[in-house]
């Protein structure tokens, strides 16, 4: 009882502000991190000093019963000291016991999971509210191994110090005031090696620091690598670049073993001057001790004591030294993790952001202009478009003309270089992102799915539908019948089925159905289909239009597609190039018109429009 309320004394998963950027300091992150845990730490604190003084005042005890030994009267010693060696028996028996008890529990079960979680938790949870174009840049495998990693290395940081560190101190002051109530000169060897070890840390420590920095990024990078090339291994093989990943991978784990071992080369330097450095304390301590002994100004016991103390010393200097290669070693992975975590976000809702009101579903693109940063080529250029609700609008134009573009800037994925969007008069970078695309069901062209159950990728919109509204979603989207065939590597089946990471075990046409299904059961007022048919056949996309129609009915639709006869039906048609508008009415008015779009339209075969197709500007010559 008393271990799982101690456990609860540290909710993982406690309420934060996740907006909040974390410092761009080892110790402000860290400190950051470990807030809701200083009465923890305290604590700990606390019982590591009772502990650490109990365990140095054994070393005291043992002069102290060794003098006895030599002193003592045989036949009176339990009559004369029995109750001081009573009183020893308990510290060794009792107390002893008790202070590591306390430190093991308070360590392991309040501190060290939920702290290491609770931090991961909220790294990932900031992490999370970055931008798309943050995850875009860089490697899922690197971002998700800095967010796992620096858990575990702020911990570390906090405990191992506490722990640690303050062990050594406890001993260092016990040889110290121990040597030093004996003589000045027995003293004078402890007090040397103190300071030649503070110097020879501090020496050590900022190379520690920067070597480990330069191995934890170049294991994080190593990890990006393995990971890119397993996510992407159907291209790998398709491609037979086999021969090229290994390289990849290759040159990734030797840039890392070389920094690994820039790393160790300190290591074994320090270690070698801590080695003469101890064996210098020893050898003069022993010296001292015996002069001291020789002329009577200390007694056998004291001489035991010390030197044990000094051998305990010893010990403990190479494990300290150690662990303070292990807190820099954490340093650098907490540092190489800030580089990813600790930046500002690069679209954030507005302080005191409304809620969007969907009334109909009017939408007006007024002046818009974005770019993707390269140089002063806009993607969109002061774009004016006003679709009214409920009407259904396709986007044409061939490959990086801005289409869908246009539609990540209205889910707000990017924010605008100038102008503003409106969704019933209300500009969307004033309202919460979350509502915005809570409001919005789409269908992207590269359909990807989570490594989950059918039902919970269907579901994923709408949490909270029931297995019998998943399964009719399921069959408007032509989905059920192959759904229900499914069975994974652990024997689930249909609906329960994993899909595999990113889909990988379902097809092309298979993932795209699931996707439709996912938006008809999310049934959200405005819908984005961008390539939502492509990967079907004809016989399976005929038989899903009707569902589709249904779906489109009283919302406002914004539809993207190369093969202009799947859009041909739509209200009105928009024709973009380079981020413009350059033609739009309906097929029939576009057809009439002899314009672009309708040399576009003689020019398809199948409908189909390529990325090898001419540009606008060269299709009117």
């Amino acid at each position: 009882m008393f271990l799982d309320w101690l456990e609860r004394r540290i909710d993982t998963f406690a309420p934060f502000d996740d907006e909040r950027m974390p410092p761009k300091t080892v110790t402000g992150f860290a400190g950051f991190y470990l807030k809701p845990m200083r009465a923890a730490l305290a604590v700990l604190f606390v019982v590591a000093l009772l502990a650490g003084t109990v365990e140095a005042s054994l070393y005291l005890l043992m002069g102290w019963f060794i003098d006895l030994l030599n002193t003592a009267d045989r036949a009176t010693i339990w009559a004369d000291h029995g109750l001081r060696i009573m009183l020893a028996a308990g510290l060794v028996l009792v107390v002893r016991p008790i202070t590591i008890w306390l430190h093991e529990i308070l360590s392991n079960q309040l501190i060290v999971p939920q702290a290491t979680n609770q931090i991961r938790w909220r790294t990932h949870l900031y992490t999370l509210g970055h931008s798309l174009s943050y995850f875009q840049a860089d490697f899922a495998g690197r971002l998700a191994n800095r967010v796992v990693q620096v858990g575990p290395a702020v911990r570390e940081l906090a405990v191992v110090f506490i722990d640690t560190l303050l062990y050594v101190a406890i001993y260092a002051v016990t040889a110290i005031g121990l040597f030093g109530s004996i003589s000045l000169w027995l003293a004078l060897p402890v007090v040397l090696w103190v300071v030649a070890y503070a110097a020879l840390t501090r020496w050590f420590v900022p190379r520690a620091r920067t070597r480990s920095l330069a191995t934890a990024d170049t294991r994080s990078a190593l990890i990006g690598r393995i990971v890119d090339s397993y996510t992407n291994i159907l291209t790998v093989k398709l491609f037979a670049r086999d021969r090229e990943e290994r390289a990849a991978v290759r040159d990734a784990v030797d840039v890392h073993t070389k920094a690994y071992l820039r790393q160790f080369r300190l290591v074994s330097s320090t270690t070698t001057l801590l080695g003469i450095l101890n064996s210098m304390l020893v050898v003069s301590t022993a010296g001292v001790c015996l002069a001291l002994w020789q002329r009577g100004g200390m007694t056998t016991g004291e001489a035991a004591a010390g030197l044990a103390l000094v051998l305990r010393l010893m010990a403990m200097s190479g494990w300290v030294m150690q662990t303070v290669r292990g807190i820099f070693e954490n340093v650098g992975v907490i540092q190489e993790s800030m580089q990813t975590i600790s930046r500002p976000h690069g679209i954030v809702d507005r302080p005191n952001a409304a809620t969007l009101a969907v009334t109909g579903g009017d939408i007006r693109f007024e002046d818009v202009s974005f770019h993707y940063g390269r140089g002063d080529a806009s993607i969109i250029e002061r774009l004016n478009l006003h679709i009214r609700a409920a009407e259904k609008v396709g986007l044409v134009g061939v490959s990086g003309a801005g289409k869908t573009t246009i539609t990540a800037l209205l889910l707000r994925l990017h924010d605008l270089e100038s102008g503003h969007i409106l969704v019933d008069g209300q500009d969307i970078a004033g309202v919460t992102q979350g509502s915005l695309r809570s409001a919005i069901a789409m269908v992207t062209q590269d359909t990807s799915l989570l490594h989950r159950s059918i039902r919970d990728n269907i579901a994923y919109g709408r949490p909270d539908a029931t297995l019998e509204e998943v399964t009719h979603a399921a069959r408007l989207a032509e989905a059920d019948g192959f759904i229900r065939d499914l069975v994974d590597h652990k024997g689930r089946r249909g609906y329960d089925a994993q899909v595999g990471e990113r889909g990988v075990k379902l097809s092309g046409g298979q993932r795209q159905r699931i996707a439709i299904a996912r938006v008809i059961l999310k049934d959200a007022p405005i819908l984005i289909l961008d390539e939502a048919t492509s990967a079907l056949d004809s016989q399976v996309e005929a038989a899903i239009q009707e569902s589709l129609d249904t779906l489109m009915q009283g919302k406002t639709v914004l539809a993207i597609a190369h093969r202009l006869s799947t859009i041909a039906a739509l209200d009105r048609l928009i024709v973009i190039d380079a981020g413009r508008i350059v033609e739009e009415g309906s097929h029939a008015e576009l057809i009439r018109s002899g314009g672009l779009y309708a040399r576009l339209w003689e020019r398809q075969s199948g409908g189909f429009l390529g990325d090898a197709s001419p540009s606008f500007e060269d299709a009117a010559e």
